[in-house]
C-alpha cells in the first residue's frame, strides 16, 4: 500500500499541496494575535482573532460542503488557494508599510476561515478520486500525519520568524500558498458530482449532510458523544492542565510541555495507525479512548507534574487519533459519491460546535473550585461520555459499517495480491476518472465502497454505519 501511494502522482500532489498550506496556516497562527499585541498593546483585540475565526468557520462550515459538491472539486481548491493568497498578501504589504489595522487582520482571520471551510470538503471529495479504496486508510493516516507534523513545527517556525522581523511568516505563508496553488494545477484527475437542479443553498441542500448523519442512528449517537461531549470535555482537560502547569501564566514551561506532548501523541497516532487497520475496530478505539481520558482527568488531578500530565494527554490523543482516521476511511466509503462534501462538513461542524467552550467551562471551574474539583468535573462528564459510547445499543456498528470494513480489507488484499502478481498488468497510480460516476459493482461490499449506502434505505431504524468519531 506504501508503493503503491508513493507511484500515485495525484495523491503526492495532494499531500504536498496540504503541506504548504498547512504549514503556512500553523506559521501565521502565531504570528497574527502577536501581531495584534505588537501594534495595540490589547489582548482582547488580539483574542477578537480567535472568536472571528471559530464564528466564521461554523457560518461557512455547511454551505462550503455545499459549493464541494457542486463546484468541480479540483478547481475550488485552485481558486480558495488563489484567494488565501490574495488576502495574505495584502497583509504582508500592510506589515511591510509599518502600518496593519485591525480591520485588515480580522478580514485576513475571517477570508482565512471561510476559505478553509469551501477548501477542506473539497480536497476530501478529490481524494475519493484520487485515491483506491484499499490505500484510503493508509492515505488517510498520511494526511492526518501531515496535519499534525504541521502544528508541531509550524507555530515555532513563525515564532522564530516574528522575532526577526514581523512580516517573515506571513510572507512565508504567502510563498506556501503560492506553491500549493501550483500543486493542485498539476492535479490530472477531476472530481465533480452530478448536476443537480434548484438553489445551491436551499434549506434541503444545506442539511443533507446532517440529515445523512442523523438518520444513521450509529453515526448519530457517536458524533453526539464523542464527537461533541468529548470534544468539549476534551478542550476544557487540556486547558486546565495548561493553566495549571504554567502557574496561571508566570512560566510556559510546564504548560509548552503539555502542548508539545499532546502534539506529538497526534503525530505518533497518526503514523501507528496504518499498521493497526482502525477501520476493522473503531468502535473498540473510541470506547478505549474514552476511558483513557477519564483515567488520565483523575490521576492529573491527584499528580501535579506536567511531565505525567503531558505523557498522559499525549496517550489520549494518539489513541484518539487512530479511532479518527479509522472513522474518516470508513466515512468516504460509505458516503455517495455525491454527498462526500456535505457529509464530511455536517461531521466537522458537529465536532466544532462546542469545542470553543470547553476552555471557557475549564477556565470558569478553575476559577471557582480549584484544580482538583475541576478535574473532577471533567472526568464526569468523560466518564458519561465513555459509558454511552460502551453500553449504549445504538453505539454499536451494524451490517452497513461491517460490510464497509469487511470491503475496504478485501481490497486490501485483492490490491496486495494484484500488485505481487509478476505477470500481471502495471498497478495504475490511481482512478483517471472520479469515483462518483464508476459503475456500479456485482459484489454487495463493492456497491457499499463504490456509492454508499443508497438513499432508500438510509432512514431505516436498523441501519448502522460509520467506524467511530472524530479526534478530539
Amino acid at each position: 500500500m506504501a508503493a503503491s501511494l508513493r507511484n500515485n502522482r495525484d495523491f503526492r500532489l495532494l499531500w504536498m499541496s496540504g503541506l504548504f498550506a498547512v504549514l503556512g496556516t500553523q506559521m501565521t497562527a502565531l504570528a497574527l494575535p502577536l501581531l495584534v499585541l505588537r501594534e495595540t498593546g490589547s489582548a482582547v483585540q488580539a483574542g477578537a482573532i480567535g472568536t472571528v475565526s471559530v464564528t466564521a468557520v461554523l457560518i461557512t462550515m455547511l454551505p462550503g460542503g455545499v459549493m464541494a459538491d457542486r463546484v468541480e472539486r479540483r478547481r475550488l481548491m485552485r481558486l480558495c488557494d488563489l484567494g488565501s493568497f490574495c488576502v495574505v498578501g495584502a497583509l504582508v504589504v500592510a506589515v511591510w508599510m509599518g502600518h496593519v489595522p485591525l480591520p485588515l487582520v480580522l478580514l485576513v482571520a475571517g477570508a482565512g476561515a471561510v476559505i478553509g471551510s469551501l477548501y477542506g470538503p473539497a480536497a476530501f471529495g478529490l481524494m475519493r478520486s484520487v485515491v483506491p479504496p484499499e490505500d484510503m486508510g493508509t492515505a488517510t493516516a498520511r494526511l492526518q500525519a501531515r496535519t499534525s507534523t504541521a502544528r508541531l513545527v509550524g507555530p515555532m517556525i513563525g515564532g522564530a520568524l516574528f522575532g526577526l522581523h514581523p512580516v517573515l511568516p506571513f510572507l512565508a505563508e504567502a510563498v506556501g500558498l503560492l506553491l500549493s496553488t501550483i500543486c493542485v494545477a498539476l492535479v490530472r484527475t477531476r472530481s465533480r458530482s452530478r448536476t443537480r437542479a434548484g438553489s445551491a443553498f436551499s434549506k434541503a441542500e444545506l442539511t443533507a449532510g446532517l440529515s445523512f448523519l442523523w438518520r444513521l442512528p450509529y453515526l448519530r449517537t457517536v458524533l453526539l458523544v464523542f464527537g461533541l461531549g468529548m470534544n468539549f470535555a476534551f478542550g476544557a482537560l487540556t486547558f486546565t492542565a495548561l493553566t495549571v502547569f504554567s502557574g496561571g501564566g508566570r512560566s510556559g514551561l510546564g504548560g509548552g510541555t503539555v502542548v508539545t506532548f499532546i502534539s506529538v501523541g497526534a503525530l505518533t497516532g497518526a503514523l501507528l495507525a496504518p499498521r493497526l487497520r482502525p477501520e476493522r475496530r473503531t468502535w473498540a478505539l473510541i470506547a478505549a479512548t474514552c476511558w483513557l481520558c477519564v483515567a488520565s482527568a483523575l490521576a492529573i488531578a491527584w499528580i501535579k507534574v506536567p511531565l505525567f500530565a503531558g505523557l498522559l494527554c499525549a496517550a489520549c490523543m494518539c489513541l484518539s487519533t487512530v479511532a479518527s482516521i479509522g472513522f474518516l476511511s470508513t466515512l468516504l466509503a460509505v458516503t455517495p459519491g455525491d454527498r462526500v462534501g456535505r457529509v464530511q462538513s455536517a461531521a466537522g461542524f458537529l465536532s466544532s460546535l462546542v469545542q470553543p467552550f470547553g476552555p471557557l467551562a475549564g477556565g470558569a471551574l478553575l476559577t471557582a473550585f480549584g484544580s482538583r474539583t475541576t478535574f473532577g468535573a471533567i472526568a464526569g462528564v468523560l466518564a458519561v461520555s465513555a459509558a454511552v459510547v460502551t453500553f449504549a445499543p445504538s453505539a454499536r456498528p451494524g451490517p452497513e459499517v461491517v460490510a464497509a470494513a469487511d470491503a475496504l480489507g478485501a481490497s486490501k488484499r485483492s490490491g496486495a495480491s494484484k500488485r505481487s502478481e509478476p505477470s500481471g498488468p502495471p498497478e495504475p497510480s490511481g482512478p483517471s476518472a472520479p469515483s462518483d460516476s464508476s459503475a456500479p459493482s456485482d459484489s454487495s461490499a463493492d456497491e457499499v465502497l463504490a456509492h454508499g449506502i443508497p438513499e432508500d434505505s438510509a432512514g431505516t431504524p436498523e441501519d448502522r454505519t460509520g467506524a467511530g468519531g472524530p479526534r478530539p
